[in-house]
């Protein structure tokens, strides 16, 4: 597949006045879309943008994240997605990491980029939301460079689990190819869709399965620049939307604020969710509240992201994360490489198209991830007879209890059974004699009431007794990543828990 952003040339020709990028009043045009995004890429040249070469794009979800993400690739540049939130220190690393010269900011974020640029010699440039001043007094570039399947074209940034982040090398065959089989075998989208881009679009989920999966198929992508629950359900009525990708705590928010019916969500058919496990009860009860199908996927940075899902032609199973997408294989695998039997627990891997290149300036990390030749998730699941993955939970998320094996996954999801219960992150707690106690953070649904003696005994009465939270405690709201994903690795208990 060559250059990846002649996606957005071939649905310009196509559909030249269907709205491709909707934020608020502002619309543009496939043909907009593509004008711009050819004279953003002179305006690169003229900086002196030269092919391979790693641009930073700093900024929310505005239509100037559009039009600069194409506009690089269009040029022959490597685009490098940052979170607007990031701090001086973290820009600094992004861009001495990547080698970035240059870096488009958002007016709010510029006194932060610059401190964390200054170091580094990279050029800062603040662009509008709608990058009116690159535009203007530019010509279009009329060709695309070329670009073989294997060059890179983004470099994604993990969120650092295990240490500093990783630059996930994807190349345009990656993202091409996972944003059409996504779009095209799994969503079905149309030029008669519109996908709510409210997932950030630094994010590999919301940039493949929103902004790359509508560009390639004509639909419009209407976009919130923050997740809100109540700006999400305005959006739905206000725009008719007709596909939702989400994570799970997103259609929580949803499920639970007060006062959704009000909303007009009709135009719903088809909802997603990916980044995070969706609890069994959640997924039920979004169904029967908006009467749509919510289906499950799976996937990484470095896979591109999808690599598994629910098809909606086959036949679903709750708390599955799907079979393989096509082009896609998936095992699992002990400490050792072997493949383990059905049924029993192992982490997944995966070869295919979709897999990263590499991680950017590191082979050596890049070779451990792989094992004769297959890339190692360090996901734990299973797989039923039918070929049906079902997460368990991170590798590095097992909670030792007595020499037993706890998945924190599993008691969150008898949490969540409770009816006071909104969120819920279990973690390990440091024990003397236990090696590691079993701590569950929780968040209560608005005006319910739980203490946390009784949502213990309420798992201990579901679970063996060496799973059950002895440590409980309640929280306003659970710490979240940029994507609203629910971070383990910050849940801490109080003092007094």
């Amino acid at each position: 597949m060559p250059n990846l952003s002649l996606n957005l040339t071939r649905s310009a020709a196509a559909h030249p006045d269907q709205v491709a990028i909707r934020a608020d009043e502002y619309e543009l045009t496939y043909a907009g879309l593509d004008d711009a995004t050819a004279r953003v890429a002179t305006a690169l040249r003229e900086k002196g943008l030269q092919v391979g070469d790693r641009v930073a794009v700093m900024l929310p979800n505005i239509a100037a994240f559009a039009i600069l993400y194409f506009a690089i690739l269009r040029a022959g540049g490597v685009a490098v997605p940052m979170n607007p939130l990031l701090k001086a220190r973290e820009v600094e690393f992004y861009l001495t990491d990547s080698g970035a010269r240059l870096i488009f900011v958002a007016s709010a974020s510029v006194d932060e980029v610059t401190r964390g640029a200054e170091p580094t010699g990279a050029e800062v440039v603040v662009v509008s939301s709608h990058a009116t001043e690159l535009i203007d007094g530019h010509d279009p570039l009329t060709e695309v460079v070329d670009r073989a399947d294997d060059d890179t074209a983004v470099i994604l940034y993990t969120s650092g689990t295990t240490g500093r982040p990783k630059g996930a090398e994807l190349t345009h065959h990656n993202l091409a190819r996972n944003a059409a089989v996504t779009a095209e075998t799994l969503v079905q989208l149309g030029p008669d869709d519109v996908v709510m881009g409210c997932l950030p679009l630094f994010h590999v989920f919301g940039q493949t399965c929103g902004l790359n999966a509508a560009i390639a198929t004509g639909a419009t992508l209407t976009l919130l620049v923050r997740f809100d629950p109540k700006a999400a359900l305005e959006v739905i009525q206000r725009d008719r939307v007709t596909v939702f990708e989400g994570v799970p705590t997103m259609y929580g928010a949803i499920l639970h604020l007060p006062g959704r019916e009000q909303y007009d969500t009709s135009s719903l058919r088809t909802c997603i969710s990916g980044g995070s496990a969706l609890p069994v009860e959640i997924l039920h009860a979004f169904e029967k509240a908006f009467g749509t199908i919510l289906l499950e996927g799976y996937g990484l940075s470095e896979t591109s992201p999808v690599a598994s899902f629910n098809h909606p032609e086959r036949e679903r199973k709750a708390g599955s994360i799907g079979i393989p997408i096509l082009g896609v294989q998936m095992r699992l695998v002990d400490d050792e490489g072997a493949q383990v039997e059905a049924g029993q627990p192992g982490e997944i891997a995966i070869r295919g198209h979709n897999v990263r290149k590499g991680y950017w300036g590191r082979p050596e990390e890049t070779a451990d991830s792989m094992k004769d030749g297959w890339f190692v998730t360090g996901d734990i699941a299973t797989v039923d007879e039918d070929g049906y993955y079902f997460i368990v939970d991170r590798k590095k998320d097992v909670i030792i209890r007595g020499g037993m094996n706890v998945y924190p996954r599993e008691v969150e999801e008898v949490l969540f059974e409770h009816p006071a219960v909104a969120e819920a992150a279990v973690v390990g707690i440091a024990h003397d004699t236990m090696g590691e106690e079993i701590g569950a953070a929780v968040a209560l649904k608005p005006g319910a009431t739980a203490t946390p003696e009784e949502l213990s005994a309420f798992v201990k009465t579901r679970l063996a007794a060496y799973k059950y939270p002895r440590r409980v405690w309640i929280v306003d709201a659970l710490p979240k990543g940029p994507t609203g994903k629910i971070l383990r690795r910050s849940v801490e208990p109080p003092v007094d828990a």
